[in-house]
């Protein structure tokens, strides 16, 4: 692993945590969601109701939002790494940004502690506010929701979106500091770049440009992943490919978890019980991240919900345990902030292993290569 790109996503991470999502600035998610809509519009206009037509419009726009936003991502690095237009003091920092800007962190606990916030603290106090506030981070119907309702919304929501906006860009980035330690790219000065033959030192995707390739995945999903009208066959693509990029980070959350709730002992049973209550969840991955956070924050979670006037069951989890309170969210937040610090962590040491075992075997092959001379 590259310990510049780690170092990157380190600091990132710490951006996203100190300011968030500043309200003002132009988000490269807004950005993504301006071309889905107009894309949307002309694909509508192009395919009609032909679900074939819409299905193959789909695919091209998952294409060409997902493969413009990885290259966008790539191109902002070759401008700002060693060698590119800009100086590394504006290039760096520039890059830093951007990566935060994968991460949804703080602007998620800022949102759900947003809700909390707005519920009544005396018995009898409006709800409205609360419902309110919760209308924008959630696609269920607000209207007429209970105070456990609006609290176990937020819980399902702290989980579900710790994964979709923080754990997967996370991984992906990981992912991308990976490929540049693979190629050389970010090694310290006299060290070999390592990598098949043929490989193009210092041209890899790195760090942001999957995480901007995912977080256009995401915001396909989000914005055309409806099974309703034309959407049932426009938002295939995109919802299949979100699902795909976010399995494996989602199932690495739902193992990792634990962990970072100081219960070792409890992980494979933890893992196991996640994954089979998450399983009959129409989502190959929220309920997963669901059931894990219920499961190790100890609360339940799972019920009716309604979507557009439509009620949907969603499944129980962690049945034996009491439905959430304001204690139980926090706890979940509290947990991510833990499970980040935790991923972190365990990426330098893969980092530093990987160091000192290139290190090894760079000092093997020269006394090989003495040795070799000798005779």
């Amino acid at each position: 692993m590259s310990s510049l790109g780690l170092l990157l996503v380190v600091a990132a991470c710490g951006l996203d945590r100190l300011v968030g999502d500043p309200r003002g600035l132009l988000h490269p998610v807004q950005v993504m969601g301006w071309w889905i809509a107009r894309l949307r519009r002309a694909a509508e206009a192009i395919a009609g109701d032909s679900p074939l037509a819409l299905r193959l419009a789909g695919g091209a726009i998952t294409l060409a939002l997902v493969g413009g936003s990885g290259l966008a991502g790539w191109g902002l690095e070759r401008l700002c790494l060693a060698g590119g237009l800009l100086p590394p003091a504006l290039g760096l920092p520039l890059l830093v940004v951007a990566l935060a800007s994968a991460l949804a962190g703080r602007s998620l606990e800022q949102a759900v502690q947003q809700v909390l916030a707005a519920l009544p603290t005396a018995p009898g106090g409006s709800l409205e506010p609360a419902r309110r506030q919760l209308a924008w981070i959630v696609g269920r119907d607000t209207e007429g929701l209970t105070e456990a309702d609006v609290l176990r919304a937020l819980a399902e929501t702290a989980s579900e979106n710790a994964v979709d906006g923080l754990f997967a860009p996370l991984f992906w980035m990981l992912v991308g500091a990976l490929l540049w330690g693979w190629s050389g790219l970010g090694a310290p000065a006299g060290t070999d770049g390592i990598g098949p033959p043929g490989w193009p030192a210092a041209w890899p995707p790195g760090p942001l440009a999957l995480a901007w390739g995912f977080k256009a995945a995401s915001t396909l999903d989000s914005m055309l992943g409806y099974r309703r009208g034309r959407l049932r066959w426009l938002g295939t693509a995109g919802a299949r490919l979100d699902d795909l990029l976010t399995w494996l980070p989602c199932r690495l959350v739902a193992l990792s978890l634990p962990l970072a709730a100081g219960r070792l002992r409890e992980t494979p049973q933890l893992f196991q019980r996640a994954l089979a209550e998450g399983a009959p969840d129409p989502s190959p991955n929220a309920g997963v991240s669901q059931a894990v956070y219920a499961l190790v924050g100890g609360c339940r979670l799972g019920g009716l919900n309604h979507y557009g006037g439509e009620a949907r069951p969603k499944p129980i989890l962690a049945a034996g345990a009491p439905p959430p309170d304001r204690a139980a969210v926090e706890r979940m937040l509290g947990l991510s902030r833990r499970l980040e610090l935790l991923w972190l962590l365990a990426a330098g040491l893969v980092a530093g292993l990987v160091a000192w075992g290139l290190g090894g075997g760079g000092l093997a092959a020269r006394l090989l290569a003495v040795a070799l001379q000798a005779q």
